[in-house]
């Protein structure tokens, strides 16, 4: 019996461990944009925290931090399952020139969608596209992979 990891493209493989890595990366450093707009507007969840700065207060409703946060939350919301499914996605065989593309498309339009929601708010429809596109390249990766071995 053939083992199902030698299927896997070494060019597709490398793509998705490129992909993944910089999605890790970013949803980390959501973390720090969290961290950083809570000092810059000295919001502190915690009584501890909010010592720490001249000027801190208890505050768990700003609304800048809380779009970072919302933002960091849509990241744990979808990147998780991308990475999960695009792995198991490699197992299919899948074209190197779709496979690539997608996960391009899924790094491309995740880091868009943090931009437009978090950095530099844009008004609809924009988050709503880079969510739509990432969104719906991991849905057809999940398709795709069930099928194959349905």
């Amino acid at each position: 019996m053939a083992n199902l990891f030698d299927s896997i493209d070494p060019e597709v493989f490398k793509s998705y461990i490129f992909w993944s890595a910089v999605l890790v990366i970013k949803m980390m450093l959501m973390s720090v944009l969290t961290g950083s707009q809570r000092h810059k507007k000295h919001a502190f969840a915690n009584p501890e925290d909010a010592k720490t700065v001249k000027g801190g207060k208890l505050n768990t409703n700003d609304p800048d931090v809380e779009r970072v946060r919302r933002a960091h939350l849509n990241d744990l919301e979808n990147i998780t399952p991308f990475l999960a499914i695009g792995f198991l996605y490699l197992l299919t065989g899948p074209s190197a020139t779709v496979a690539i593309n997608l996960f391009r498309l899924v790094g491309i339009s995740r880091i868009v969608h943090t931009l437009v929601y978090a950095v530099f708010v844009i008004p609809q429809p924009a988050r709503g596209i880079a969510w739509m596109l990432a969104y719906g390249s991991t849905l057809y990766m999940a398709v795709k992979t069930a099928l194959a071995f349905l």
